[in-house]
């Protein structure tokens, strides 16, 4: 198949860029680079940067393409309380506008890569697909409107559409920015220069930690999967971990004795949150091949930036 990913350059685009090269796929991928590595990709995916918001690049980038995984956004939390418009133009607005080229080419499916932040707080857990979502954040708020403009755009124009909601991918190669890093390559950063592990709050706050390769394994089944057009899917480990838990599987793993200090909370995130992977299961026969210790691990051996 032919394939244009947006956002190629970024942890999860260029996992799943080289990964389809593997397969024998035809990829083209588009990153504007102000937080991709574009020397994350291998030779065969043709990589251009641009933003996704150029229609005229869209066009020709468009052409013969089968399916898009639009994985283009801004991602940092924290980063879109302070700069809420520019969220909304590079989520929002880079959305719609791949969604018009989509329509001005021809192309029949797109696959769009949302986030579980889209849920906010809820008593029950694990969420699924159908509980109203209550965003926290511009980010959260800028994905939600995502989801919905493509797949309104898609009903109106006949393009199928698939939206996955992704919980806390973590693995090899993922980013650490200088603010905001997400917490597990930050935990192992600090764990294998014999540094302490900094948990803001009492550590009981919970997330759903998946492995990247199990990520792209069901990204990859939604290009495909018959039945899923206009489809929201969860895509986690089903399994509930507090941030406590992975600081002492990261400090056991790394052989780390140091300690774990807890400091007053001070993000926007919310108490729990994990991924009823039900309906994964059942439209993308998705079921997760690793553990978090087995990702941890696997992290640690295959990321050069954890050497010890």
């Amino acid at each position: 198949m032919n394939f244009l990913i947006t956002g190629a350059a970024g942890f999860l685009g260029s996992a799943l860029a080289n990964q389809l090269a593997r397969e024998g796929h035809q990829v083209r991928g588009l990153d504007d680079l102000s937080t991709g590595e574009p020397q994350a990709l291998m030779e065969d995916v043709h990589f251009t940067r641009g933003d996704v918001s150029d229609r005229p690049k869209l066009w020709t980038l468009l052409q013969d393409v089968d399916c898009v995984y639009h994985l283009a956004a801004r991602v940092l939390v924290a980063e879109s309380l302070l700069y809420p418009r520019e969220y909304n133009a590079v989520n929002v607005g880079g959305t719609v506008s791949l969604m018009e080229a989509m329509r001005d080419v021809g192309v029949g499916r797109v696959v769009l890569i949302s986030s579980g932040a889209v849920y906010g707080d809820q008593q029950e857990q694990p969420v699924n697909e159908s509980v109203h979502p209550q965003p926290h954040s511009p980010y959260a708020v800028s994905k939600l409107a995502a989801e919905y403009y493509v797949n309104t755009i898609g009903a109106l124009w006949g393009i199928g559409t698939a939206i996955l909601r992704v919980f806390n991918a973590y693995g090899p190669g993922q980013h650490l920015p200088p603010a905001h890093a997400p917490l597990i390559p930050t935990f192992l950063r600090q764990a294998v220069r014999g540094g302490t592990l900094v948990v803001h709050g009492d550590g009981r706050q919970t997330r759903d930690f998946i492995y990247v390769s199990d990520v792209v394994r069901a990204m990859i089944a939604a290009a495909t999967a018959p039945n899923i057009n206009q489809e929201v899917i969860n895509i986690g480990s089903g399994e509930e971990t507090t941030v406590r838990q992975v600081a002492e599987q990261v400090l056991q793993l790394t052989g780390n004795r140091g300690e774990i200090l807890y400091t007053p909370r001070n993000d926007a995130g919310v108490s729990r949150l994990c991924a009823d992977i039900s309906l994964a299961q059942k439209k993308l026969s998705f079921t997760p091949r690793h553990s978090l210790t087995d990702g941890l691990q696997l992290t640690l051996e295959r990321d050069p930036r954890f050497k010890s």
